[in-house]
């Protein structure tokens, strides 16, 4: 398609980061093996009745476990680059975890999770621990309400285009990725062929001090 004489402007684009953070991930793995076997236990009773199979075992708040300092300090760090990237002013505001666990889909495969959105806060993410090819993978969804109520048919499901409605992530461990919470996403359904692992966040932007004595 000839564009000539065209100017093309992008605007209410809703970023993405993704990054290689290997360095954190020998450490993470070690330091969730507890949180996984307590939120086991607590499923144990149920996984007798329905054998094992479509389980997320979930675990409590990880955020204030001091084996998790690094990668909490980093997370926080990077998300408020991640919103000051976008332009917003964060000078009197502080951000703080709300929710930060790690959870693992059951060995017997139908882990999932449906396509849901984090309300009140501003930053999401999931950092990988244990991924294959052959495992669950995060789907991202336009968030924006007038564009899913009005879309057209697409040419090529396949191809990246301002109409695609979804798109995913294969991942690998030591991936993180950052995005807004408003983004609606979930998780594939999980065959059970390998361990599927990952810490999951949410931030959110409040006025400090400073700004409320105002």
């Amino acid at each position: 398609m000839e564009l000539n004489n065209t100017q093309i402007e992008n605007y209410f684009q809703s970023p993405i980061w993704i990054e290689d953070k290997k360095e954190f991930l020998k450490d993470s793995i070690k330091n969730t093996e507890k949180h996984i076997k307590e939120a086991k236990l607590n499923f144990k009773e149920i996984d007798k009745k329905n054998n094992n199979f479509g389980f997320s075992y979930h675990s409590g708040p990880i955020q204030f476990d001091s084996n998790f300092k690094q990668l909490v300090d980093y997370i926080g760090n990077r998300s408020k680059d991640f919103l000051g990237w976008q332009g917003y002013d964060l000078k009197n505001h502080m951000l703080i975890f709300t929710e930060m666990w790690v959870q693992e889909f059951a060995k017997k495969g139908g882990g999932h999770h449906d396509t849901h959105v984090h309300y009140n806060n501003h930053v999401s993410g999931f950092y990988f621990l244990k991924c294959s090819e052959k495992t669950s993978y995060p789907i991202f969804h336009d968030p924006r309400p007038g564009s899913v109520m009005t879309k057209l048919p697409l040419k090529d499901q396949r191809q990246i285009s301002y109409g695609l409605e979804a798109v995913n992530f294969k991942v690998k461990p030591g991936t993180m990725i950052l995005f807004n919470s408003y983004v609606p996403h979930q998780f594939a359904l999980d065959h059970g062929k390998e361990p599927f692992r990952f810490i999951h966040w949410n931030i959110q932007a409040i006025p400090d001090g400073k700004f409320r004595n105002q």
